[in-house]
């Protein structure tokens, strides 16, 4: 059986990485893959990013199983276009992943199916954005409107950083396009300004098959730079499952009062949603839970460790779901904690630096295979010649399973220590919430 896992980064390692132990029959392709993905010898990179390309080669490679990774294929309708042709493809439609795609597309949702979330406006005038936030106060969070790779969400802590994001955004000059984000059809670029949520953020992730739903181990990233919380938002410098902060009645809520209206609301608006489905939550110290954001893919970096703890053979996990069969599905964890740390560029998030040479890659092959138990994902490397260089902001995820969290930490660690790059920037503290 030939399977193609769509993406570039941690997450596409991580999921190509699981296909490829369901069996040696099987050949798992990546499109276009990473450096990491070019070293391992059970898995094929293909250098193919164009939707309808890939459908082509997709087709005349016989690929029986397709898994979407990133979100801008999904934006770009990769499923219409794979289903269209009779391809098997497990993902949301361009329709259903407006959720991740417009922020504004998502809180227009939420509010109409009374999902509970923060307080917003939607705007294009940077100076009528500005305005609100003055109205309003300081925190307040503002969002590009379009996809941004995970990073286009600003917590200002003052009114100037506010004004700061919002002509980063919207304002003269390249404004959307200075800040990485993607809009359609030349469409002006807009803001989400919300208000401001306090308590402890956890990724809720499930599985959807158009009628069922099937929750994944809980995870909790760390979005700041910095130990401590500190420093600008990111894509993500770090996560571990399970977390501790989800507890049964938290997930009983998130299923009744987020989860299921979300699936049902789609459904009433017209749209059937199959694909993984990621709620950042925000959960409040009186226990309310209410939505920061829907990604309409796998988190990352919650899948590093999310993955490293599934038992169940992500292949019959997968086709299942492509055949409305998550009902016959139950999921086996390993019941050991799993940690993964972020290793970025220098100068991420703001400009990540490219072309530096990561050293202690052979090392830390070797512990891998000397230990089950470590893996190192990775997401911004190239391999050119034989040498691994960085080649995006967050550039590896060393993921460890552990008796304990703190076990698991020390793991992951002592594989850190052992790589290096020029400028590398990474956490010290990952997962210090839960300890």
């Amino acid at each position: 059986m030939n399977l193609l896992v769509v993406g570039s980064g941690g997450r596409e390692h991580a999921i190509a990485w699981r296909l490829s132990q369901a069996s040696t029959s099987h050949k798992v392709f990546v499109a276009p893959g990473n450096g990491g993905t070019a070293l391992d010898p059970d898995l094929h990179n293909i250098d193919i990013t164009n939707v309808v390309a890939l459908r082509e080669w997709a087709q005349a490679n016989q690929i029986s199983l397709t898994v979407v990774g990133p979100e801008q294929p999904l934006s770009e309708g990769i499923v219409d276009e794979f289903r269209a042709h009779g391809l098997r493809i497990f993902g949301p439609t361009r329709q259903a992943a407006q959720l991740e795609s417009s922020k504004a597309f998502s809180k227009a949702f939420m509010q109409r199916h009374h999902i509970p979330t923060a307080a917003y406006a939607v705007f294009s005038d940077a100076e009528l954005a500005k305005a609100y936030v003055v109205q309003q106060g300081a925190p307040i969070v503002v969002k590009a409107d379009g996809l941004a790779a995970g990073e286009g969400v600003v917590v200002a802590m003052t009114q100037a950083e506010a004004f700061a994001a919002i002509d980063a955004m919207i304002g003269p000059g390249d404004g959307a396009q200075a800040y990485g984000i993607t809009t359609k059809n030349g469409e002006q670029a807009r803001v989400v300004i919300e208000e401001f949520l306090e308590g402890e953020e956890a990724s809720f992730i499930v599985l959807v098959d158009g009628k069922n739903i099937l929750p994944l181990a809980t995870s909790q990233d760390h979005k700041r730079l910095l130990d401590g919380d500190m420093g600008p938002n990111t894509g993500g410098m770090g996560a571990y499952s399970p977390a501790p902060v989800v507890t049964p009645e938290i997930h009983a809520k998130v299923m009744r009062e987020i989860i299921q209206p979300t699936i049902k609301g789609m459904l009433a608006d017209g749209i059937q949603y199959t694909g993984f489905l990621y709620a950042g939550l925000m959960i409040g110290a009186d226990k309310k839970v209410k939505t920061l954001e829907f990604n309409c893919r796998l988190g990352d970096p919650e899948t590093q460790p999310i993955l490293m703890r599934l038992k169940t053979n992500l292949l019959d996990v997968l086709w299942a779901a492509t055949e409305q069969g998550l009902d016959k599905i139950e999921l086996d964890w390993d019941r050991r904690p799993a940690v993964g740390v972020v290793m970025a560029a220098n100068g991420y998030p703001v400009n990540p630096r490219k072309g530096d040479v990561i050293s202690g890659q052979n090392n830390t092959r070797q512990q891998e295979e000397n230990n089950p138990n470590v893996k190192v994902f990775h997401a911004g490397t190239r391999l050119d010649n034989a040498v691994l260089t960085t080649s995006g902001g967050r550039v590896l995820c060393v993921t460890a399973l552990g008796g304990s969290l703190k076990e698991a930490r020390r793991a992951a660690y002592q594989v850190v220590d052992t790589i290096g790059f020029a400028g590398v920037q990474y956490r010290l503290d990952i997962g210090h919430k839960a300890l």
